[in-house]
């Protein structure tokens, strides 16, 4: 029997996300200065301090998420003493935690997983420019009712 490590998505974060980590563990330092050197700026101040706006683009929000990410996973392998590879059954994230998933399992360096998430945000927000279109999740709600929601919002 093993576990199964699940790895957020973009959403999750908000600013102050791994100041109390950074502040409290070397292992978690030591990500945030390795995101930092591979992209060439200070995300971690970014993370730490925000304005909000800034740290909600894609091409910032989806490497801070990762390093949040793998800063805890260095520090339960260096702290808790649990290791992915002998705990781990399965990884998987949800969007970019794929990333996240694939880089906690060291098939990605942190460094190369920056870098490609910083370059993945740049082509999304490409795609749709910064206030332009919405997500949602609707639960538990009858498919008519869906349908109407829908429907409603592409009138306006």
């Amino acid at each position: 029997m093993g576990w199964a490590y699940v790895f957020p998505g973009q959403g999750s974060q908000a600013v102050g996300m791994g100041k109390e980590l950074h502040d409290a563990f070397a292992e978690a330092r030591e990500v945030f200065e390795e995101v930092d050197e591979a992209l060439k700026q200070t995300l971690s101040k970014l993370m730490f301090e925000g304005p909000d706006d800034e740290l909600t683009l894609t091409e910032n929000a989806q490497p801070a998420l990762m390093a949040v990410s793998i800063a805890v996973m260095r520090i339960l392998a260096k702290q808790g003493a649990v290791s992915l590879k002998d705990t781990a059954r399965f990884v998987a994230g949800h969007s970019l935690g794929e990333y996240s998933a694939l880089a906690a399992a060291g098939a990605l360096s942190v460094e190369d997983t920056a870098r490609l998430l910083k370059i993945r945000g740049l082509a999304m927000q490409a795609a749709v420019p910064v206030g332009e279109g919405a997500m949602a999740v609707l639960l538990g709600l009858e498919l008519d009712v869906v349908q109407e929601v829908v429907a409603a919002a592409a009138d306006e």
